[in-house]
């Protein structure tokens, strides 16, 4: 017997009965993002889908026009009529289209509207956790994942390493934490129909600032950390903040009879205030969680060791140890925002506890590859300043223990963030005895330019190319070349691609897996697996 998909129940909650072309543009009228449409030709059209991809139209679908990063979405509405959509949606009127046309004053918002109106706004049938900020979100998934359903309640995952309705797991292949808003809403509309009573969104600045999110009822906003990241989108730090604000700011309004709206703030970041602010202004319960004395949620008496750390957690009602299983002591920040939600949510904190400590891993956190070499290998995923900096500070000290050092492989996005690439090079070449730059997803941009950028950071830490700074566009051949220069002792930190299954180029796609080309090429070596 096949075993289900998340694709197959996605599909099978598909919404099959035709809905009038005039609700929607009630709708959107209602939401203030009508600007005209068609007289009276939009009552006699009935709707079987909504799409913004004009090649996967299919007879009877709405399609919305949006503006991308490439091409304009408006280019291809003749396209989407000639595949048999029924209406269109736009920003400004297209001569000669033979289809009914809703003008709005923004089809990124529609977007969401109607991809909310189709699917029949599922996040009202369930409680919503956000969980957005630079670093963490992924790992803080899986954890409030693990924790709720330790306390009973069945929930759903939409992250960046996987998708999760009804128990069921299929990983994620596209570099898109956020998915845009019909596969957003069809997933939550299939949670609904599956049983589940969360859903755990991971919501990136992208999400919030597309609107991919648009519509989403959140009972619950997460804060990790805040740190330089996708400035190619926002343009400044501000604007970054203020796209991940809008989560918090988004609380206000009824429950729907669900737990109750709360956000949950890292008290120990510098932005704390504004986020704390934001969530009284929504009227949401606001509970703040960190290492610091002032917090709602206290963690203390850390101690890291080989693979997990431990400490102590301080709150009303509360006080137990925690014992995390995942190594790096900044994850304790994590579990300590689960734990956080679980207070805001009145939860059991001994089921939050036992769920917590029962994950053992998570794909490209963090991840060792052991199969009998003399030092060290870690996958991570960090791929911005802070994140990597987190991690060499994590992990230098852990090897300068035992009279080793870090060799670190790292790149940086091509046709992203471009100012943080230096940025990047100078923390690892002050942290790293030696730094092999690679590609990480050069897309199409120039490999070796983005290698060059990278390099003039830690040349300025003082790594000299061809002996402790070494630019390899390879990146198979990149990782080879550092462990054959690791010494029994060393770290070797595979830090960018973490659980991703490809690296993109000018082509497109191309499969990796990080874990696995590390473990293959120590195997090629020589070296065997321990057991």
């Amino acid at each position: 017997m096949t075993e289900r998909t998340t694709a197959d129940l996605v599909a099978a909650s598909e919404p099959f009965e035709p809905r009038p072309l005039g609700d929607l543009v009630a709708r959107l009228e209602a939401h203030d993002l009508l600007r005209h449409a068609d007289p009276g030709t939009a009552e006699a059209v009935v709707v079987r889908g909504i799409s913004y991809d004009s090649r996967r139209i299919r007879p009877g679908a709405v399609f919305v026009a949006v503006a991308g990063d490439h091409v304009d979405g408006h280019a291809f509405a003749g396209a989407a009529v000639a595949g048999g959509a029924v209406g269109v949606v736009v920003e400004s009127p297209i001569s000669g289209l033979a289809a009914p046309q809703i003008v709005v004053a923004s089809t990124r918002r529609a977007l969401a509207d109607a991809a909310c109106w189709w699917y029949g706004d599922p996040s009202h049938e369930l409680s919503v956790v956000g969980i957005t900020g630079t670093d963490g979100k992924t790992t803080t998934s899986y954890l409030a994942a693990a924790a709720l359903d330790a306390v009973g309640l069945r929930t759903g995952l939409v992250g960046t390493i996987e998708t999760r309705i009804g128990g069921v797991v299929e990983s994620d292949h596209e570099h898109q934490t956020t998915p845009e808003p019909p596969e957003l809403q069809a997933v939550l509309r299939a949670m609904v129909a599956a049983g589940d009573t969360v859903a755990i969104v991971e919501t990136t600045s992208h999400g919030l600032a597309l609107d991919r999110v648009g519509g989403v009822a959140y009972d619950a906003a997460v804060f990790t950390n805040l740190s330089h990241e996708h400035l190619d989108l926002h343009g400044t730090y501000e604007s970054y903040r203020d796209a991940k604000l809008r989560l918090f700011e988004g609380l206000s309004g009824a429950t729907d009879g669900h737990l109750p709206r709360s956000g949950i703030v890292n008290g120990d970041d510098a932005e704390a205030d504004r986020f704390a602010a934001a969530t009284r202004s929504a009227g949401a319960r606001l509970i703040t969680y960190g290492l610091g004395p002032s917090v709602d949620v206290r963690g203390r008496d850390v101690e890291v060791a080989a693979g997990g750390c431990r400490f102590a957690v301080t709150t009303d009602g509360w006080d137990g140890p925690i014992a995390l299983r995942i190594g790096g002591r900044f994850n304790v920040h994590n579990a300590l925002a689960v734990v956080a939600l679980g207070r805001a949510w009145g939860l059991d904190p001994e089921a939050v506890r036992e769920g917590i400590e029962s994950v053992p891993r998570i794909p490209g956190r963090m991840e060792p590859i052991a199969v009998g070499q003399p030092f060290d290998v870690v996958v991570d995923f960090a791929h911005s300043p802070a994140s990597l900096g987190t991690v060499l500070d994590e992990l230098v000290p852990l090897a300068a223990s035992r009279g080793g050092s870090v060799v670190a492989v790292f790149g940086s996005a091509g046709e992203r963030d471009t100012a943080k690439r230096p940025l990047m090079g100078r923390i690892a070449g002050e942290r790293c005895r030696i730094v092999v730059l690679t590609d990480e997803d050069p897309r199409g941009e120039d490999g070796a330019v983005i290698l060059d950028e990278i390099a003039a950071g830690a040349e300025q830490a003082g790594r000299r190319r061809g002996t402790d700074l070494l630019l390899i566009r390879d990146r198979r051949a990149a990782i080879a070349a550092a462990f054959e220069r690791a010494r029994p002792g060393d770290i070797v930190l595979l830090a960018g691609k973490g659980h991703e299954r490809s690296i993109i180029g000018p082509d497109g796609p191309a499969p990796w897996d990080e874990a696995a080309v590390a473990r293959e090429i120590l195997r090629l070596t020589g070296f065997e697996d321990s057991g």
